[in-house]
């Protein structure tokens, strides 16, 4: 089954700072991503890997294209949706994990984890209960459970992001160098979890330097070749 349908996305930013030049990011791009499939993207730094699946989830707006994704039994344009649509789509169909863990300060890191599952009215102790099962997989202390998170590592960031995007088992899952910050160890975890992921039918989309990890995880890969500045 079809999950996500990119069709001929074009995306540009325009350097106000550079006499209004115009940098192509994305131009006539394509993807489409099954259930059970993770595929990496592969291409040069600034081939626009991060811009794609910022569009994905609807953080960036195209200058066209579609971005089609599966949603109550349909597919779904994000591009076109409206805001209310966007945060349903986000909160039941779209996970997103990225580098950098961006939540509410003084927030304890368990109901961090736990959110995601809440904001689907799971109940609350089913909600931390899950989420105790990812903190402690993810070999984050039990001490600094009822703690926010701000001043910790980060790497023990990047895994308390992890196990907050896995938290609610997303059909659709992007992942924008999930082990960028780990060590060996905590890699082989990660991958562990990806491939559970799409095992039970996620499609997944993902950005990973580490070629042991891509590797691991990728079903196919997606070149993404690098394009050149116009005037």
């Amino acid at each position: 089954m079809r999950m996500i349908d990119v069709q001929a996305l074009h995306k540009t930013f325009t350097l106000h700072l550079r006499g209004g030049a115009v940098l192509p990011v994305l131009r006539n791009m394509d993807l489409a991503v099954q259930a059970g499939e993770c595929v990496v993207l592969q291409g040069p730094s600034g081939a626009g890997k991060s811009t794609l699946l910022r569009a994905v989830y609807g953080n960036y707006r195209p200058q066209s294209g579609r971005v089609l994704l599966r949603h109550d039994g349909g597919m779904v344009d994000i591009v076109t949706a409206n805001p209310r649509q966007v945060i349903d789509i986000r909160r039941r169909s779209l996970g997103y994990v990225t580098q950098f863990l961006r939540v509410i300060p003084r927030v304890p890191t368990l109901d961090i984890v736990a959110e995601p599952l809440l904001a689907r009215g799971a109940a609350l102790p089913r909600a931390r209960e899950r989420a105790a099962e990812l903190l402690e997989r993810l070999r984050i202390p039990r001490k600094l459970w009822d703690l926010p998170p701000a001043t910790f590592s980060g790497g023990e960031q990047q895994r308390i992001n992890i196990a907050r995007g896995f938290c609610a088992e997303f059909p659709i899952l992007l992942l924008d160098e999930p082990t960028a910050s780990l060590d060996q160890d905590n890699r082989r975890i990660v991958i562990g979890l990806i491939d559970e992921a799409r095992k039970r039918g996620s499609a997944i989309v993902a950005i990973v330097h580490d070629a042991e990890t891509r590797t691991a995880i990728a079903t196919r890969l997606a070149p993404m070749p690098a394009l050149e500045a116009a005037a």
